[in-house]
């Protein structure tokens, strides 16, 4: 899946949860700093796709699929910021910002490696 997939997996992730799941093209845009019409084309594919479901002028909503693979991002997300910040000292501000990168090439592997390293030098 490509890091354009993922990053608006994501935007409709987070958007939804502070929405209660409702999100719409201008969220989404606003949240990546995008055009409504690129957001339209990507909500599409998207929906082709089967992460989303969207229907004309109304809401996007996340598959169980979309929910599933945006739920993984978070969790790399979350994790990779907590070691930046926790083991290593980086400013929350960088190390969000980092993760935000990172998340997108770490493997599942190298993933399920930093939590065992998390889980075992807790402080």
């Amino acid at each position: 899946m490509s890091g354009a997939f993922e990053r608006y997996l994501e935007a409709i992730y987070e958007a939804g949860e502070c929405a209660g799941g409702e999100v719409r093209v201008k969220d989404i845009a606003a949240s990546l700093g995008v055009s409504k019409p690129s957001v339209s084309e990507m909500v599409d594919r998207m929906v082709e796709n089967q992460l989303v479901t969207h229907d004309k002028y109304q809401h996007i909503k996340l598959t169980a699929k979309g929910r599933r693979i945006a739920k993984g991002l978070d969790r790399k997300h979350e994790t990779i910021k907590h070691f930046f910040i926790d083991m290593l000292g980086v400013d929350p501000d960088v190390a969000d910002k980092d993760a935000c990168e990172i998340e997108h090439v770490i493997s599942d592997v190298t993933l399920d490696k930093l939590v065992e390293y998390l889980s075992s030098n807790k402080q």
